[in-house]
């Protein structure tokens, strides 16, 4: 829809189409129905962020992109710290349930608007010849899926989304085993919004001029090991701790790994290539609870972290022998990370 339709009316169908979902779903009660509509809700919801990442390329200038995704991802962990404190607040105040789908209805309306009103079109027009046909090479699935080099970057970015899964899936159940109450868990997963939202655009700063070779691989070994430490965590604090080095993974790979899909991705298929790259996440966040509760039911979570470091490792050096193989051209239009 982003290619074909453009990106303003992506993100128009797809903010509607979740506001009158969410609003539905506050009222259904049968679990068959609730099933259903979260369904059509997660499908309109996630529509919308192959558009605006390809809006956001089509935008910003080369040289600024890797900042631009971090203050994405900023204010993507920043609305979820407000949205965290609205749920408790509905919560305390004893409010229905409710009134929290009706305002999350309500505020992605608002956005529509303000996407109506306020962003015009940014989908790049097509090259032309002299009778006025598109000389522009269509870019399909099968394009996407046939990208070597592209779909490589999608796999290390299941991975990396794999082990960052753990903190809201397994995480919560180790810390239950070990004693811990749920408030406990609450108070070190906090850790990782604070951190997001305190770090993410100063580290930016520091990192923009990086290597993204270097950062994607440190990424990965601070994700890795960060899940790694914590099977020698006996306290809230030691668990907070490994939250930090995790989180900072999160900080430089989210904004480096964009830059980099958006470096492999066609200008005429960005929206394509955004949404494979987004369903690398969606997939990963499927796997994580099946594969940690398997794990942690046969041999225990002190091996589900163990495992963690290891897939850390495997993409650390999927990186590394990425950014070896990519042809001279793009290692050169990657410089512009480094000028």
């Amino acid at each position: 829809m982003a290619d074909r339709l453009g990106r303003r009316p992506t993100m128009l169908i797809a903010q509607l189409s979740t506001a009158v979902s969410v609003a539905v779903l506050g009222f259904m009660t049968h679990p068959v129905a609730i099933a259903a509509v979260a369904f059509v809700v997660g499908m309109a919801s996630n529509a919308s962020r192959p558009a605006v990442q390809a809006m956001m390329a089509d935008i910003v200038r080369p040289e600024d992109r890797v900042r631009a995704f971090a203050i994405n991802y900023w204010a993507i962990n920043l609305g979820f710290a407000f949205s965290s404190m609205g749920a408790v607040f509905i919560a305390i105040a004893e409010y229905s349930y409710q009134a929290g789908f009706v305002g999350e209805a309500v505020m992605t309306l608002i956005c529509a608007v303000l996407v109506f009103v306020k962003l015009p079109e940014s989908r790049p027009e097509r090259a032309k010849d002299a009778s006025g046909a598109v000389v522009d090479p269509k870019v399909g699935l099968g394009m996407v899926l046939r990208d070597g080099r592209f779909m490589s970057v999608v796999g290390l970015s299941f991975l990396i989304a794999l082990i960052f899964q753990q903190g809201y899936v397994a995480l919560p159940v180790a810390m239950g085993a070990d004693g811990f109450s749920s408030s406990d868990f609450g108070v070190a997963i906090a850790v990782n919004g604070i951190l997001i939202v305190a770090l993410q655009i100063p580290v930016t700063r520091y990192i923009e001029h990086g290597d993204p070779q270097r950062l994607l691989i440190l990424s990965a070994l601070l994700a890795g090991y960060g899940f790694g430490l914590t099977a020698f965590a006996g306290s809230i604090g030691v668990y907070a701790l490994t939250v930090c080095v995790w989180a900072l993974a999160e900080i430089v790979n989210s904004p480096t790994q964009m830059g980099l899909v958006v470096l492999l991705s066609p200008t005429h298929g960005r929206g394509r290539y955004q949404g494979m790259y987004t369903m690398s996440w969606s997939v990963a966040a499927l796997a994580a609870p099946l594969i940690a509760g398997q794990v942690i039911d046969w041999y225990g979570a002190g091996w589900l972290w163990g495992g963690c470091a290891v897939v850390g490792s495997a993409a650390a050096l999927g990186y590394w022998l990425l950014m070896h193989a990519l042809p001279a051209e793009d290692v050169a239009a990657t410089r512009w990370w480094r000028c």
